[in-house]
Parts: structure tokens; C-alpha cells; sequence
């Protein structure tokens, strides 16, 4: 069942109200009503969207159907606007999970919708109820509040983000971990994700700020401003962080690289030094037949001493050259 609660001007406090008053309250163009459907499914949001607020149908339609971007639709007697809250997996924190809220704001009303529980609703809602100063005179600035809290927590998603491409840049350039590069494009499609989530919802709160709306004073502008202000920050935000992903997947890379040539220099060094080795081991081990008289002295003691002095000195006179060139 939604809940609701009234915006009492004399003591300055909202009251948790049943969800059947509101259809008389909505009459009282003094009272502020805050209506808010949490998980309700859409065969019991529906009629009360239509028949109690008289919401326009294709309004309804686009609130029960989580496939819209943010966007703010004026249909005169009230708003619809569409935001997309943000946040990590809690079990896997590069992957971003969005979710949808729906408002409407009449002038003295705001209904919200939204499938699942949302913390920055709840905080809100609660703030409301327990500290009478924070309280709009309103439906507009407690749009603002919902909006304005929904941003903080977007923006301390974005301070987690940057401190986990942190630890990501440190294991490349440490070299802690083998392969980080499932992280690195697991954070690129994070920041890509919530880029489209920004940049629409940056354009709704510019409309709200500048444009002008019959359920909106103009006094209220500037609060969706200063919301504006923080969503352009964001967008900055992430752009770095995206210009840091981009960075350290080519870090990585040149990381591999710089490896692989390691490796390669390493394996060519030992084939050189074993290839005379090899060489000479080959060549005198050709035993088919008996050494005839004339050679002799090939197998004589003496001329394996000075084989086997050649095969040692061979290679540590070419490791001597190797480091005398830098080569290694």
C-alpha cells in the first residue's frame, strides 16, 4: 500500500496520513501532500494515478513502465518527470545498477513511484517527519530535497569510484595482480553507464531551472540550479574518470608489452649463449666412425680440456659483451 503524508503549516510538521484522505485533501489547495508508492505493482497504483489525482493516462502509462530515460513532461495541470538513481552492486562494486524514479508535482502535491526501495526517498521522508526546519512550504522545493539528496548520493558513488580505479592503477603499476583487465573494462562500462544517466538527467534540471511551469513558483528556480551546478560537476567527474580508465587500460597494455619484451630478450640471450655450445658439442659428437690416424689428437685428453674450457668461456665472454653494449 502507498503511503502518504500531509505538510501541516501551524506546527510546521508533515503527519503520516491514511492513504484514503488524500482524495478530500486534494481539494485543500493549502495543504502539501507527499504520496508515495513504494514496490505497489501497477494494478493498484493505476487507478489511484487516474482516478485520485487524475494524472494524464499517457503519464501513468510511462510511470508503470520502467523503460524511460530522465526527461520532465508538462502536461499543464502537473509534471512527470523521470530520474534514474545510481548505485553500485554492494556484491560486486563495478557493476552499476539503475533504477528508476517517477514524480509528479501538481501545486500541492508530489506523488513518487518507484519499484524498489529507495535510501534517499526513505531519508527524506524521514527527515520530513522528525526535523521541522528542513520542511518546504512547497510541492516544488520538496521535489528539490528528493532530487537534491538523490545527487549527494550519486556524488559520494562517484568518490568510491575514483578511489577503486585508485587501487586499480596501483595494481598495474605494481604489478600485484597478473591480469587487472577484466577491472579496468569492468570500471569503463560503469563510467560509460553512468554518463548516459548524467547527461539527461543534467538537461531535465536545466529545464527546471530555467523554463517556466504553472505548478512551479519562480522563487524555485535557483534550487534546481544549484542541483543543476552539482550535476555538471558530476559530468566533469566522471569525464576525468573516464580520461583515468582510458589511461590505465593503456598502462596495462604497455605493461604487457614492456613484459613480453622482457621475455623475449630473456629467451634470445639463452639461445645465444647456447647456440656455440651447441655448435661445438654437435659438430665433435659426430661419432660414425673411428678418428683415423691423422686425427688422433682430436681425442686426445688434452684437446677436450681445451673444449670444455671453451664451451665455460664461451658464453661468459659473450654475457660480458652483451652487458658492455647494454644489451642486457
Amino acid at each position: 500500500m502507498p503511503k502518504a503524508c500531509l505538510y501541516d503549516p501551524n506546527d510546521r510538521l508533515f503527519h503520516e496520513i491514511p492513504i484514503d484522505e488524500v482524495e478530500n485533501l486534494l481539494q485543500d489547495p493549502s495543504a502539501i501532500l507527499w504520496v508515495d508508492f513504494d514496490g505497489d505493482p501497477p494494478t493498484t497504483a493505476s487507478p489511484m494515478l487516474l482516478d485520485t489525482f487524475h494524472f494524464h493516462p499517457l503519464a501513468v502509462d510511462d510511470a508503470l513502465v520502467e523503460t524511460h530515460i530522465p526527461k520532465v513532461d508538462d502536461w499543464g495541470s502537473h509534471l512527470y518527470l523521470v530520474l534514474n538513481p545510481i548505485k553500485l552492486d554492494p556484491s560486486d562494486p563495478l557493476t552499476l545498477l539503475t533504477m528508476e524514479l517517477d514524480v509528479f508535482l501538481t501545486g500541492n502535491c508530489m506523488v513518487t513511484y518507484h519499484d524498489e526501495e529507495l535510501g534517499f526517498v526513505k531519508k527524506v521522508w524521514e527527515n520530513h517527519k522528525n526535523m521541522p526546519r528542513v520542511n518546504p512550504t512547497t510541492p516544488g522545493h520538496l521535489l528539490y530535497r528528493v532530487v537534491d539528496e538523490m545527487v549527494t548520493d550519486n556524488l559520494r558513488m562517484l568518490e568510491n569510484l575514483d578511489d577503486a580505479l585508485d587501487e586499480i592503477e596501483s595494481e598495474v603499476l605494481l604489478k600485484s595482480r597478473s591480469d587487472p583487465l577484466e577491472d579496468i573494462f569492468s570500471m569503463k562500462r560503469v563510467v560509460v553507464g553512468i554518463r548516459r544517466v548524467l547527461m539527461p538527467e543534467r538537461d531535465v534540471m536545466n529545464k527546471l531551472s530555467r523554463e517556466d511551469y504553472a505548478v512551479l513558483h519562480p522563487s524555485e528556480k535557483m534550487f534546481f540550479r544549484d542541483v543543476y551546478d552539482h550535476i555538471a560537476r558530476m559530468v566533469d567527474l566522471n569525464e576525468g574518470l573516464r580520461d583515468l580508465v582510458t589511461g590505465a587500460l593503456e598502462t596495462h597494455l604497455s605493461v604487457i608489452n614492456n613484459r613480453m619484451n622482457e621475455v623475449m630478450k630473456t629467451l634470445t640471450i639463452i639461445t645465444t649463449l647456447f647456440m656455440p655450445i651447441t655448435f661445438i658439442t654437435g659438430f665433435f659428437g659426430m661419432n660414425f666412425f673411428s678418428a683415423p690416424n691423422t686425427l688422433q689428437r682430436w681425442t686426445h685428453p688434452l684437446s677436450f680440456a681445451i673444449i670444455m674450457i671453451t664451451i665455460v668461456v664461451m658464453p661468459i665472454s659473450m654475457v660480458w659483451y652483451m652487458r658492455k653494449r647494454t644489451w642486457i
